[in-house]
């Protein structure tokens, strides 16, 4: 009896390990740079971390970590490069920029 009751308490004390740690997965942030010729690069940086990201007809997507970004756009002359700050990427979420137009 002792021994069925020591292999359920080590079942289920496993089971409560096994189950209380949910992996994270990342998040996804997406934009669109206007005009898109007048962008040469577009960054992700958080800490230590950058990313950055291929570029089509000015679209961008990054996958990233849960946490606050900031999202840096290297400009070709005539245009101004563009900062957004504070870029929050959430669990398995997309966070959608919309369009980032570029200043001369």
């Amino acid at each position: 009896m002792k021994k069925v009751f020591m292999v359920l308490a080590v079942s289920a004390i496993t089971a409560t390990g096994l189950f209380s740690f949910r992996p994270t997965v990342d998040g996804n942030v997406i934009g669109k740079v206007v005009p898109p010729e007048g962008v040469e690069k577009v960054w992700a940086i958080n800490g230590s971390d950058s990313l950055e990201a291929q570029l089509i007809d000015g679209g961008f997507s990054f996958s990233v970590k849960p946490g606050t970004w900031k999202i840096v756009v290297d400009a070709k002359e005539p245009f101004k490069d563009a900062v957004l700050e504070n870029v929050e990427a959430k669990d398995g979420e997309n966070t959608d920029l919309g369009e980032i137009t570029l200043q001369q």
